[in-house]
């Protein structure tokens, strides 16, 4: 299914909205491990993620591509994007959001969220100033499986706090990325496969009393039934003179 998000993406200068309910982070962050688990480890695609099952959280929500190393742009964006910026966010980097002291410190996050793996939190403020109330925030980053040559980055934007007048620009209190490992956990790949199987066919053709079993079977241990067995010793003629 394709991804939507919420809304027209226009957002709304000045008043009254607010920030979302952290619990996104959360939603969107346990989804996203649902979906390596069932891709066997590996990065989810974009193709698998299903808006339905994250609905409560759409309107914070993004996917973003890679446009340069530690740099990516909104490709969708919920409401809540549009609404800090005043505008709709689609096509424009992700680094607008922020002031020029933190878009290096951003470019960092985004350059080890993509290359890593890794999952990248970043713990935001936006100070007061007129027409606009102290916000805080969290932003979350989640890799995707590359489409084609550009890597993806699912992601989550919370705010707490009276949105007041657009564009807020935001700062970087501090942030973590945690490395995750992109290969799949539970199936080794074919060649390191293919290559135990060998040393196993080896080691039981080594075994006593192994034979070559049906072509397709590989090499089985000769039954205790089929096995020859010496023929016990008689006991010895008493000599006549």
């Amino acid at each position: 299914m394709s991804m939507r998000m919420g809304g027209t993406g226009v957002g709304q200068t000045g008043g009254g909205r607010t920030g979302v309910d952290p619990a996104s982070l959360a939603l969107l962050r346990s989804y996203w491990h649902e979906l390596r688990l069932r891709a066997e480890g590996e990065l989810p695609r974009r193709g698998d993620i299903d808006p339905r099952r994250i609905e409560e959280a759409l309107s914070c929500a993004f996917l973003a591509e890679r446009i340069a190393p530690g740099m990516a742009r909104f490709r969708l964006a919920g409401m809540h994007l549009a609404d800090l910026m005043g505008i709709d966010v689609r096509g424009i980097p992700i680094s607008t959001l922020f002031d020029v002291d933190s878009r290096e410190r951003l470019a960092s996050v985004v350059a080890r969220v993509l290359t890593g793996p890794g999952v990248g939190e970043i713990w935001l403020e936006s100070p007061a100033s007129l027409g606009r109330a102290a916000l805080t925030g969290r932003l979350l980053l989640l890799p995707l499986r590359a489409e084609g040559s550009q890597p993806l980055i699912f992601g989550c934007l919370v705010t707490d706090g009276a949105i007041g007048r657009a564009p807020r620009r935001l700062t970087i209190l501090r942030s973590a990325v945690d490395m995750v490992d992109a290969q799949p956990r539970y199936l080794a790949p074919a060649r390191f496969r293919r290559g135990r199987a060998r040393t196993a066919a080896a080691a039981a053709a080594r075994r006593p009393g192994a034979q070559a079993s049906p072509a397709g079977q590989g090499l089985t241990a000769t039954p205790k039934s089929c096995q020859t067995k010496k023929p016990p010793r008689r006991a010895a003629l008493p000599a006549y003179q």
